[in-house]
């Protein structure tokens, strides 16, 4: 490691109830711990048919999770098999804390997405305060939350919707302090250091800039999500569909 930098702590893996780990990889935001996740959900993935009784890799931000049968796997095969996945792709490069203007890619693959937004007005109720709190025109915040290309880090909250990494930092908000009852389906939204789509009507606690006609999931489709793990994403801005009020 170059000097001044020290190695980040080893990831620590837990019990996730009777038949299941977790690896916890750290307590960063950040596109290498969540790339490292990826890949090595991916790479046992690729294990699975040869592995009786390993069940499906779930990523999350910093973390991934492996469920097993009991009675085809021990508990400490799984383990042993989840440390031999985190050792072999682990980022070899320096690590660091990201900066958020210019985000660097480290893991490869993804299909990359763009996304038609309409901003503001009905569609994005919320443009104009965001404005305001962070002391941009409406134009400039459209600007910026389209500038930047986005990964998805992780899918969930409900099914389709896309955890986006990350936001420029001038556009970094923490969450409504009231949530909202409902939010329209294709409502596109941020909070924190992300940005995030609704695939459908919900109640949610993020801001919302604009809406997309995309079809986030569709389960005729396969797969029925649009967007998967290590995916990017570039909005588009599109002329209003809805007026302003």
């Amino acid at each position: 490691m170059p000097e001044g930098r020290s190695e980040p702590p080893a990831p620590r893996i837990d019990q996730a109830g009777d038949a299941a780990l977790i690896a916890s990889l750290g307590d960063d935001l950040d596109i290498e711990t969540s790339g490292w996740a990826l890949r090595a959900a991916a790479w046992l993935e690729r294990r699975r048919a040869e592995m009786p009784g390993l069940g499906a890799p779930v990523p999350g931000h910093a973390s991934v999770l492996v469920s097993f049968e009991p009675d085809r796997m021990s508990e400490n095969e799984l383990r042993n098999l989840l440390l031999a996945a985190l050792a072999g792709t682990r980022q070899r490069a320096q690590r660091g804390r990201v900066t958020r203007s210019e985000i660097p890619l480290p893991f490869d693959g993804g299909v990359r997405h763009e996304i038609p937004v309409s901003y503001g007005g009905s569609d994005g109720p919320d443009l104009a305060e965001v404005a305001g709190r962070t002391g941009l025109s409406e134009k400039q915040v459209i600007a910026l939350h389209a500038s930047v290309e986005y990964r998805v880090l992780v899918v969930g909250f409900m099914p389709g919707f896309p955890y986006l990494g990350f936001l420029p930092a001038a556009l970094d908000l923490p969450r409504r302090a009231t949530p909202r009852v409902r939010v329209p389906a294709g409502s596109v939204a941020i909070a924190g250091r992300q940005a995030g789509i609704y695939p459908f009507e919900t109640p949610g606690g993020w801001h919302l800039i604009g809406r997309t006609d995309a079809a986030l999931w569709d389960p005729g489709r396969d797969p029925p999500a649009l967007l998967a793990p290590g995916d990017r994403v570039r909005f588009v801005p599109i002329p209003p569909r809805r007026p302003h009020p």
